[in-house]
């Protein structure tokens, strides 16, 4: 997410970093140098200049060229701007006084609004809420039976009727709520290609009818000013009170989370960041401005551990690892909790320092993980409590039955070997505390 930008970002502060003393000149040309990283990264215009000014006159007004550290100075200013860009605090959702609570969810086709209130559905169900998802996008029959499906995986009940209209499907809808007792009412209206008069009057019916609590905007991350255009024609039409950018995980450069905010004033409510139904991040401002600027964002990471990580498991682990007992069967138990989080390059991307160029040409390839999991699931269960018993025939065969190669074998089998042997120093030397193992 955002790896190109974040790249472009730390090139420009690696030049300032370079100077013993930053003149005037040295920072005149690193803003013009940020306003070029912004226009490539497809930022609205008028949003990349004004933002560089700000940064010029904080920075010229912090006295920065006679500062003993300049660069860092700059770099926060950088941050800090950054941050009230995009939206300076995380903006939760609006909740009804009286239940249900409605949120309308609108958007051109195509952009995710669908996946969205199944993802939306999902993580209010995890935070105790009871969701009913409403299917009025009738034009598409197609995305009335996605959501049907999506609600089926995830738990929710879902409501539609193609043979009646929109408004009165959402109207409906609410009253099944009420007879349910569902207190979060999702409504997936119908979108287009472009922007028409007929939809719009159809998103309007349903808003003065409904009075949502929240109408969000959905617009896909990867589509960078076009998000921001329709964005801006969505709010004349309908006035939304937030957006969901999709597809984050697939946006490299940022331009439409750059711009939207400060284009249309409206908060970003969510983001994207995969395909699973798990895969929907509150938006933090300060985090996203983090990662964008190489910093990383260990509070994302941690609250991801902190979801996704079995801490009864993890206690027996932890008594392993101090009787230095450490088996390739707890390798491939650690496996499946780091699959959890996400996909390594989205967790890579929240360690300080370890995002853009920091790691080189190293490839974080998830595919690594599912070739460690076969070559496991290829052993004897003795194979995997005592790997030192594997010969040069059972690594033959395990090599066959995983469909991988002996030297990707000798690779895991010498890496975990180095693995166990760091654990048995620890344990010699005794543990202080509480531990938490990471997988590698």
């Amino acid at each position: 997410m955002l790896q190109e930008i974040t790249e472009k970002f730390e090139d420009v502060f690696r030049k300032l970093k370079g100077q013993g003393k930053i003149s005037e000149k040295h920072l005149a040309d690193g803003m013009r140098e940020i306003r070029r990283v912004l226009l490539e990264a497809d930022v609205n215009y008028k949003v990349a200049k004004q933002f560089v000014a700000d940064v010029q006159e904080k920075a010229l007004g912090a006295d920065v060229v006679k500062s003993i550290t300049p660069a860092q100075q700059i770099i926060k200013i950088v941050h800090d701007e950054l941050v009230l860009l995009i939206g300076g605090s995380s903006s939760p959702l609006k909740t009804a006084n009286i239940p249900p609570t409605v949120i309308m969810v609108v958007g051109l086709q195509g952009s995710g609004k669908t996946t969205f209130c199944g993802k939306l559905a999902n993580q209010l169900k995890a935070q105790g809420k009871k969701p009913l998802l409403i299917g009025a996008d009738l034009q598409r029959p197609a995305a009335v039976e996605q959501l049907k499906t999506v609600g089926r995986q995830i738990g929710v009940d879902s409501y539609s009727d193609l043979s009646t209209t929109p408004l009165s499907v959402c109207k409906a809808g609410f009253s099944l709520a009420r007879q349910k007792g569902c207190d979060v009412i999702v409504l997936d209206t119908a979108g287009r290609l472009h922007v028409d008069e007929a939809l719009m009057q159809e998103l309007q019916q349903i808003k003065g009818e409904l009075k949502p609590h929240e109408t969000l905007f959905v617009a896909d991350g990867m589509t960078g000013q076009d998000a921001v255009n329709a964005a801006t024609v969505f709010l004349e039409k309908i006035d939304f009170s937030g957006i969901v950018l999709t597809k984050m995980d697939g946006d490299a450069r940022g331009g439409a989370a750059l711009s939207i905010k400060a284009v249309t004033n409206r908060p970003i409510k969510y983001i994207g960041t995969g395909e699973k139904l798990d895969a929907l991040e509150i938006f933090h401002p300060d985090r996203v401005a983090s990662r964008i600027l190489g910093m990383g964002d260990i509070v994302s990471l941690v609250e991801k551990a902190q979801q996704n990580i079995d801490h009864e498991q993890a206690a027996k682990l932890e008594k392993k690892l101090r009787r230095a007992e450490f088996t390739l069967e707890d390798f491939y138990d650690q496996i499946q909790q780091v699959k959890k989080m996400g996909p390594l390059s989205q967790l890579i991307g929240m360690i300080p320092g370890a995002g853009g160029k920091a790691l080189g040409n190293v490839e974080l390839d998830d595919r690594a993980l599912v070739r460690i999991e076969a070559m496991i699931n290829s052993m004897t269960p003795d194979e995997r409590r005592r790997p030192q018993v594997i010969n040069g025939s059972r690594r033959s065969r395990i090599a066959k039955g995983s469909g991988t190669t002996v030297q990707d074998l000798n690779r895991l089998l010498k890496q975990f070997f180095a693995m166990q042997k760091m654990m048995k120093q620890f344990s010699k030397k005794g543990f202080k505390g509480k531990m938490q193992i990471p997988f590698m």
